[in-house]
């Protein structure tokens, strides 16, 4: 079954990542990197694409753009 995601533009999106990684290095130099595994992602739903979808979240007062492709979607709570 494929979703038509353009019926739920600009709602609020809550997705459950399967396994998927990132990182955050240090302020000072020569500081380890610290990997930590990403499980939510959340913002409003802005646009879809043929292979995933794009959010905009706000963070410290700052709009980002997220592209999170349909094979990492475990699952989405739509609100």
């Amino acid at each position: 079954m494929k979703l038509d995601w353009n019926q739920y533009l600009n709602k609020t999106l809550n997705i459950t990542m399967f396994e998927n990684y990132g990182v955050v290095y240090g302020k000072e130099k020569g500081e380890h990197p610290t990997f930590y595994e990403i499980v939510f992602k959340t913002g409003k739903l802005i646009q879809s694409f043929d292979d995933g979808l794009l959010l905009e979240a706000m963070r410290e007062e700052k709009a980002y753009k997220i592209f999170v492709p349909y094979s990492s979607i475990k699952c989405a709570e739509i609100f």
